[in-house]
């Protein structure tokens, strides 16, 4: 799978069981195999996210007529106040992203990057990950397919916020991160650290 769809949910104060249970119970559309949900502890609070992976774009486009035609998404209507709903493809040189237990916290990093930037940022991604990923593990790295582009997520999974403070330090100390270049392309930054829910499959 290299398409995936990222669904932000904004969910009522004390209903996160209850969506946890929908997401579980419907998580898995035709064509798509759920892959993490997590709801934000540090950025903005009160989202639930759902990443799924889909194995056509064909199954992606109708999931989502689907979600927008039924208005309710994972059977979640009454306990959120609006969606979110953003479709990526995979950085070409990683492998599909896969159900994994880490532990602890994931970051969901999003930049947006300079007009014709996007596959400058993808070769810089492609000589730094390696050794990037001797730290900790990358889950995944994709560039939106709509909404405001170029962006592109990243997702980092880390033991704890006191560890990923370390790491990064350590890497920009070390020189091998970010990816040479890279910061240069950017015009926008934003992360949300996030728990994942008890059944997530990355956790």
């Amino acid at each position: 799978m290299t398409l995936y769809d990222l669904v932000t949910l904004t969910v009522k104060i004390g209903a996160n069981a209850q969506v946890f249970e929908n997401i579980q119970a419907r998580g898995d559309a035709p064509g798509s195999k759920l892959l993490g949900c997590w709801y934000s502890d540090i950025g903005t609070l009160g989202q639930v996210l759902v990443l799924r992976g889909f194995d056509s774009e064909a199954s992606l486009i109708a999931e989502r007529k689907r979600m927008l035609l039924e208005g309710n998404p994972f059977g979640c209507g009454e306990f959120i106040t609006d969606v979110k709903i953003d479709s990526y493809a995979l950085f070409p040189f990683l492998p599909p992203i896969e159900p994994a237990v880490h532990g602890g916290i994931y970051e969901m990093r999003v930049y947006g990057t300079k007009l014709a930037s996007l596959q400058h940022t993808i070769d810089a991604w492609e000589k730094a990950v390696p050794e990037r990923t001797r730290r900790t593990p990358l889950v995944g790295a994709m560039y939106a397919l709509d909404g405001a582009v170029p962006r592109f997520l990243n997702i980092w999974p880390y033991a704890s916020v006191d560890e990923r403070s370390r790491i990064r330090a350590e890497a920009v100390k070390d020189g091998i991160w970010p990816p040479k270049g890279g910061p240069a392309h950017l015009t926008t930054m934003e992360s949300t650290i996030c728990v994942p829910a008890p059944f997530s499959p990355l956790r």
